[in-house]
């Protein structure tokens, strides 16, 4: 009996797909050095569908262990966060130093105050059509700290100004924003 084309054709899949499976397992899969560990636990931190203007996730990766710094507003986050890096192939191991705002419903009513303020501005306006906008609120007992990273200095500056006036803040906002495209310098 010969087989058909459809026949053929399935048995021609199979083999590629047992191929293709067999490629991905062993001591090559996974991300191998630490410039690849880094460009994987960004995307994981990234993806995870938790992480939000709320949170500001930073790492180091050094010799394939892991270390989580920054804030989270929600203790669970935290433990998210280091199981997902955990499990990425070629992590050696995690620390994880997140640290877990306080929850307050005040902190939590001044988190929506200033991210109303910054991303109603239209020079900011762009930013709150991405899927995690690059500017994030810390809110730590009517502390506002502000991180990520915004295109120039402008946005910046308008980014604080903004954060300043949405008031309930025990004290001066930290403007931690990188700027992306800064002035060039004059000689």
């Amino acid at each position: 009996m010969r087989p058909t084309i459809l026949g053929r054709f399935l048995m021609a899949a199979a083999l590629l797909a047992s191929a293709a499976g067999a490629s991905t397992k062993g001591p090559t899969a996974g991300p191998r050095t630490d410039a690849d560990l880094a460009k994987q636990v960004r995307h994981e931190v990234l993806m995870y569908s938790r992480y939000t203007i709320w949170d500001d996730v930073s790492f180091r990766v050094a010799n394939g262990s892991v270390a989580l710094t920054g804030a989270v507003n929600q203790p669970y986050k935290k433990s998210d966060l280091g199981r997902i890096v955990q499990g990425i192939p070629g992590v050696a191991s995690v620390t994880n130093e997140l640290k877990v705002l306080p929850l307050s419903p005040n902190d939590d009513r001044l988190r929506l105050q200033v991210a109303r303020a910054i991303y109603s501005d239209s020079a900011l306006a762009r930013y709150r059509m991405m899927a995690v906008p690059p500017i994030h609120i810390l809110v730590d007992n009517g502390h506002v700290t502000l991180t990520g990273v915004v295109n120039n200095a402008l946005e910046k500056q308008v980014a604080g100004m903004r954060a300043s006036g949405a008031g309930l803040s025990f004290g001066p906002v930290v403007n931690n924003l990188e700027v992306e495209n800064p002035p060039a310098k004059k000689s």
